[in-house]
């Protein structure tokens, strides 16, 4: 088996690393609620995601009609990740809460893969996913030990926080999976962020007001929806034509490590020793994944070759 593609690696690091300010940007607007923040971000930025992408959706309108449930599985995906995601961060903190959604979508994303896709992880992923998790566990608790005080919020942050894990790998895979069936990269993400951006309107709408309250909360969620979400999903989208969602997901885990380093430096959260213990661990997970194969040969092989996964031939 190959590993993925450098180029496609770089843009799922390129991705993560614009994705790891968000947190920090958002306590710009401190009055915008993460339920806002989150539909402005994702909402806005999927939008235009379909917008860019309108030639391919009609082209492509056929094979897209015919993977109907695959697209649904995805918008439903893209509608509930930043809500859980921002409300995350928003209870437990910058480096808590984007810690455990990256954190634990590694684990949601190479199960989906073993489950449907019939593939068997392979040694290397299982380490990079051991120590990536056991990175963020350990930043995790370090929080919790500075600041016992806030151990309920940080709970009800973490719980989210999977949520939005178990998310984000549904939506990883469904826009891989679209194009390994025949769907156009441009088709496959204009089709799932648009239809989960359109979902978003109505949390924007009802949640919204205090983005136009002022210039600088409406700069933020330009920014937002402009850069880590919009470039961000290009940059990611390229990268899922050349990894495996499994690969692209774990590579992610440079985002809490960057969210975490930004909210010490930018925001003022402090990090513990221990905290920086976790982020080795991260650091580590990212350094196997990048050297060795995300996952095995099928346990079957498909009747298509077109269901092999792009830059991933057995």
């Amino acid at each position: 088996m190959k590993r993925g593609s450098p180029t496609g690696i770089f843009a799922v690091l390129a991705a993560a690393l614009l994705w790891g300010t968000t947190g920090t940007a958002a306590t710009f607007a401190p009055a915008v609620g993460p339920l806002a923040m989150g539909a402005a971000a994702l909402g806005i930025g999927g939008i235009l995601q379909a917008a860019i992408a309108a030639p391919s959706l009609r082209r492509e309108r056929p094979a897209l009609s015919s993977q109907r449930g695959t697209v649904l599985v995805g918008a439903a995906a893209v509608l509930i990740y930043p809500l859980a995601f921002y409300s995350s961060m928003h209870l437990a903190g910058v480096a808590v809460g984007t810690v455990v959604s990256l954190g634990s979508a590694p684990i949601a994303s190479g199960l989906l893969e073993r489950v449907i896709e019939r593939r068997r992880l392979s040694g290397w992923w299982m380490l990079a996913v051991a120590l990536g998790i056991a990175g963020s566990a350990v930043l995790c608790a370090a929080k919790m030990h500075d600041s016992p005080s806030e151990t309920l919020p940080t709970v009800a942050g973490v719980i989210l926080g999977l949520v939005a894990g178990a998310t984000y790998a549904m939506y990883s895979w469904s826009a891989h999976r679209l194009m390994n069936r025949g769907v156009g990269r441009a088709a496959a993400m204009g089709a799932v962020f648009g239809l989960g951006g359109i979902a978003l309107m109505p949390v924007l709408m009802l949640t919204g007001a205090p983005l136009i309250a002022s210039a600088q909360p409406m700069m933020v969620g330009l920014y937002m929806a402009m850069v880590p979400m919009f470039l961000g999903y290009l940059l990611f989208g390229y990268g899922l034509t050349r990894v495996t969602p499994s690969a692209a997901t774990t590579l992610t885990l440079a985002e809490p490590a960057i969210a975490a380093l930004l909210a010490v430096v930018i925001v003022g959260e402090r990090l513990p020793a221990l905290g920086w213990v976790g982020l080795a661990g991260i650091c580590a997970s990212l350094l196997v994944l990048s050297l060795a194969p995300a996952t095995q040969a099928r346990a079957a092989e498909p009747s298509r070759s077109s269901e092999l996964p792009i830059g991933q031939e057995v």
